[in-house]
């Protein structure tokens, strides 16, 4: 499968300069044969807490609309990020789209970082997601959940492939690289991770740091790279060649685990 991830500059709560963005970059991974698309966190707004402006109603938003139209008329996969409301408070989610423009995945944030006061306005989740496109199977994560390496091995046990899309500032980067290497060597399964660049609205700073690893924890170079734009080839043939030689998963205790946390 062809992935193309896009490390987008995001414009700050303007969904509709975004969007125009987003649709250029879809049609230049299409041109490469791309057959998915993911976009960083909050994919629209860029990771504001100014809910009461941004968010959306699940069952109507605007941002899945457009991104289900684009799916099907480009006939394109998409991974992208909205905030829907929930209660007095919202929850930040990532959506999987397939070809045809339907939803194949939704998944809330589980973990909400309350260090920044993140759940005074979101509410996490509480289930895992697991979606199919084609005959692979992915897991959808979001930003801080790739410090929680739990989910990730429920997600592993069922997925070839675990995206963190994020808006993960450039001064914690040596944490963004080490922790999604290690959920990829850990689950032995490929981590994407995408993450924005430039400065947002907070006046944090981004650098380009989206990657995908292999099961060995090795990252894959990109086919095609152009801006923010890195179109990558994943073999999920590999995962299975690799168990091969080296496997550990099936030694997990996951029983034990629970009596102990």
């Amino acid at each position: 499968m062809r992935v193309a991830l896009v490390s987008l500059n995001q414009a700050w709560e303007n969904k509709s300069d975004n969007f125009r963005a987003c649709r250029s970059y879809v049609q230049r991974a299409k041109a490469k044969d791309a057959e998915l698309v993911i976009f960083p966190e909050m994919t629209l707004t860029a990771f504001s807490m100014n809910t009461g402006d941004t968010a959306e109603d699940r069952a109507s938003s605007a941002t899945v609309k457009l991104f289900k139209e684009l799916a099907q008329e480009l006939q394109i996969a998409i991974v992208f990020g909205v905030v829907f409301r929930d209660g007095d408070k919202s929850t930040n989610n990532a959506v999987l789209v397939d070809s045809d423009g339907v939803i194949q995945g939704s998944y809330s944030k589980i973990h909400p970082f309350s260090f920044a006061g993140e759940d005074s306005v979101f509410n996490g989740g509480n289930e895992i997601c697991v979606a199919k496109l084609g005959a692979m199977s992915i897991g959808l994560t979001i930003c801080y959940d790739l410090r929680f390496p739990e989910i990730y091995s429920a997600l592993g046990k069922q997925c070839e492939l675990i995206i963190n899309i994020a808006n993960w500032p450039a001064r914690r980067i040596k944490h963004w690289n080490a922790l999604l290497n290690a959920r990829a060597i850990e689950n032995q399964l490929f981590i994407v991770g995408v993450n924005r660049t430039g400065t947002d609205g907070k006046g944090l700073e981004y650098v380009k740091s989206s990657q995908i690893i292999n099961p060995n924890g090795e990252l894959l170079s990109p086919e095609t790279t152009a801006d923010e734009l890195d179109v990558f080839y994943v073999d999920s043939e590999f995962i299975n060649e690799f168990k091969q030689t080296f496997s550990t998963t099936q030694d997990r205790k996951p029983s034990l685990y629970k009596s102990i946390l």
